[in-house]
């Protein structure tokens, strides 16, 4: 579960001939020019309308494209100007008002002004917007604390808030943020994601479908022109086809490496990149009913599972393991005094015997695959041998992705003990806000399908949430991880560490916390 959805294996290789309008470049296997750059991606894109994609396959893109108000600082999720210069925020925390670049322009022409920031979010968020129906929008809720956009001048504008809310600012460096041009709406309606106009450091330029996406350099780019001519987008979504291409140099950069594939970039050909992001892969333990009701057994779990053999062994290292429910990319969040639960199945058979637990008995949902799931079915019988090695008899139930999202959203009562579950996201308030809430369980609208509660876990989200001092934002959510983590509502298990690898004529590439594909700085020789 996640807000950026990764399809790790497809059914479909591309593989198909690349005949570029750009550069002189045939064949999908042809080494390509100096100054364009390959990119093996995981699928073919939904859309590139930034305000209607959920998928991180589609923002790799988007991100080359499109600018936001504001940014995250390069190799860090903390927040910096971008097409905003600066902004002040009322005392109160619910007036953000931003002044915005002054001669920047939209691909298409069409000037940059405080009325397409305005046009961006009331598209999204006003149903009787005259282009609302361009959407759908589903990740506008990211913006739903904003209750009015208002045009102050050409080159200043003011968000006006239901109530204080602290992730706002991220939440506007992240895709539904990124600004669109008002005219490309307004000339193509909801085929503006086939068209799509942004004033990022790309110009898109070309979309065959399963082929390729070709967007090109952006000469007067506000904050400079890129190094690179062009970029070319491949869906390639079977990942061994991927990386085949990648050996044979048809592509100059490959996303989503398999942790099997690895060992075949090594030497100097290739480079390999690794960048942990705002990841957690973990166990959702049913804290209503049966066994799992008893902190004890949720913290015997936590000890049984030999996390560091899973993230070893079956992802081969490419994951760490976790702590808590915040990821460590969020390091200004992140409690660094957390230690992990440590693999101690005596400890675990020490815990059960005093909870007077013997051989119980556990439904445990297992998914296919999915958004950021990793290996979840190798994973699912690891731990499964590891609950059975203290005690437990645990039956496994495995679901195809969405059939498992059905299962497990509306809550595991009267139905499993416990179920894999990974989310991705771009604020430390997202996560533990939907899914650990005593008022995020399911039938009240969240994701917390374990049913914990716990009311100062509530008072300490809530009071992050209103607070608009960093510090003291941190101070509260570090306080927080540090009951999840006794009370155990999850077993904690992992940390994806995203991967990619180049080839030796790629200079400048690294990987971003925020899992966006950020191409300006790039040099392609």
């Amino acid at each position: 579960m996640s807000l950026i959805s990764i399809t790790r294996r497809g059914v479909l290789a591309a593989g198909t001939a690349l005949a570029l309008s750009i550069g002189a470049m045939s064949g999908a296997l042809a080494q390509s020019p100096p100054g364009v750059l390959i990119v093996g991606q995981i699928a073919e894109p939904k859309s590139l309308d930034p305000s209607a994609i959920t998928a991180l396959n589609d923002f790799r893109i988007a991100f080359n494209v499109y600018d936001g108000l504001v940014r995250y600082k390069d190799g860090t999720l903390e927040v910096e100007p971008a097409l905003a210069t600066d902004w002040t925020i009322s005392e109160d925390g619910t007036e953000y008002t931003f002044n915005l670049r002054e001669g920047v322009s939209f691909h298409d022409g069409s000037p940059f002004t405080a009325e397409a920031v305005k046009f961006t979010f009331d598209r999204m968020l006003k149903e009787d917007h005259p282009y609302y129906d361009t959407g759908p929008f589903p990740l506008s809720f990211m913006m739903g604390a904003i209750s009015a956009v208002d045009v102050v001048d050409d080159l200043t504008v003011k968000f006006t808030l239901n109530e204080p809310y602290a992730p706002f600012l991220s939440n506007l460096a992240y895709s539904p943020g990124l600004i669109v041009s008002m005219e490309g709406v307004k000339q193509h309606g909801a085929e503006f994601g086939r068209n799509p106009a942004g004033t990022g450091p790309f110009k898109f330029a070309e979309w065959r479908s399963n082929e390729a996406v070709v967007v090109e350099a952006n000469a007067d780019y506000w904050d400079g022109a890129p190094e690179l001519q062009a970029i070319v987008f491949r869906p390639i979504t079977d990942a061994n086809t991927r990386t085949a291409e990648m050996l044979a140099g048809g592509i100059d950069l490959m996303v989503e490496v398999p942790p099997v594939a690895l060992s075949e970039f090594q030497g100097d050909a290739y480079t390999v990149h690794e960048q942990a992001g705002p990841h957690v892969w973990f166990l959702i333990l049913n804290a209503k009913e049966g066994p799992f009701a008893d902190k004890l057994v949720r913290q015997a779990a936590n000890y049984a599972i030999n996390k560091t053999a899973l993230v070893d062994e079956v992802l081969e290292g490419t994951a760490a393991v976790a702590a808590g429910p915040t990821p460590p990319a969020f390091a200004w969040a992140y409690n660094e005094d957390l230690e992990p639960y440590p693999y101690d199945p005596e400890k675990a058979r020490e815990l059960l015997a005093e909870a007077g637990v013997e051989g119980a008995e556990l439904t445990f949902y297992v998914t296919e695959g999915g958004s950021g799931m990793l290996d979840p079915i190798a994973m699912g019988t690891a731990i499964q041998a590891d609950l059975e090695a203290v005690g437990f008899d645990v039956k496994i139930e495995t679901y195809e992705w969405n059939t498992f999202l059905g299962n497990v959203n509306p809550g595991l009562e009267g139905k499993a003990d416990m179920a894999e579950m990974a989310w991705m996201t771009n604020d430390p308030d997202t996560l533990p806000f939907l899914a650990l809430r005593t008022e995020a369980w399911p039938d009240k609208g969240g994701f917390n399908s374990g049913y914990y509660s716990n009311p100062k876990v509530d008072e300490l989200l809530e009071a992050a949430r209103v607070a608009t001092d960093q510090d003291e934002r941190a101070r509260l959510y570090k306080e927080m991880q540090v009951i999840v983590q006794e009370d155990a509502p999850w077993v904690f298990v992992a940390n994806w560490k995203q991967n990619a690898v180049t080839s030796d004529k790629v200079e400048g590439f690294s990987l971003q916390p925020s899992f966006f594909l950020l191409l300006d700085d790039v040099v392609k020789n």
